[in-house]
């Protein structure tokens, strides 16, 4: 019989453990940068924690198509598109392209529902903490540490509430550490496994957490 504990109540449960193993960095030049939707809940919670400003980062996770739940692809505001090859592999080129296309209007949309016109803080010589609530294949990520690369920050961390092993290792090699409540030698396959509580965040959850923040973005 397989025993299934779950370790978080929430996302400000997820949040707020997160929020004390990155203690260390507090008082330091820090910005955190959550991936909407789910990462702002987390993000608005470590940022209190830390005493440091909360922005957005972009990212448009691009699903099979038979199956978009499961990514094999991942693409930025202003970096490249990262994709599991052998899934795309198969895939038409057209429909991939299309479904980028897609991805980019999404982006477009959250931008100016969630920021407006708003300008972003620089990171370029700050130590910033990416944020997301759960990864799997881990594209997402992925594509926002090379996105964030371009912008020149001091270091890159990767906060995130439980990851596969293997996704960790791979991380790894390309920013500063991951923090993380658990990495899992044994993924159960879907992050909202980890959760009591995993119900998809809305656009106003996330204005509403943003908000919350004086002078974040």
């Amino acid at each position: 019989m397989v025993v299934i504990i779950m370790l978080f109540k929430n996302r400000i449960d997820a949040g707020e453990r997160l929020g004390e193993l990155l203690s260390p960095y507090k008082g330091e030049d820090v910005i955190v940068y959550a991936l909407p939707r789910g990462g702002v809940i987390l993000g608005r919670v470590i940022a209190d924690s830390l005493d440091a400003p909360l922005s957005l980062l972009f990212i448009k996770k691009i699903g099979h198509p038979l199956n978009p739940e499961y990514g094999i692809c991942a693409i930025g505001e202003h970096g490249e598109m990262v994709c599991n090859d052998y899934e795309v592999e198969g895939l038409e080129g057209s429909w991939l392209a299309e479904a980028s296309l897609k991805a980019k209007d999404e982006i477009k949309r959250q931008r100016l529902t969630y920021i407006g016109n708003s300008t972003q803080p620089d990171p370029r010589g700050k130590v910033v903490i990416l944020v997301d609530d759960g990864i799997a294949t881990g594209l997402s990520m992925i594509a926002a540490i090379k996105d964030m690369k371009e912008r020149g920050p001091k270091k890159i961390l990767v906060a995130i509430p439980v990851i596969p092993f293997d996704t960790a290792r791979r991380l790894k090699s390309m920013c500063d550490d991951i923090v993380s409540v658990k990495v899992d030698s044994y993924y159960l396959g879907a992050v909202g496994m980890y959760y009591m509580n995993f119900d998809q965040v809305s656009d106003e959850e996330v204005i509403l957490a943003l908000k919350r923040g004086d002078g974040d973005i």
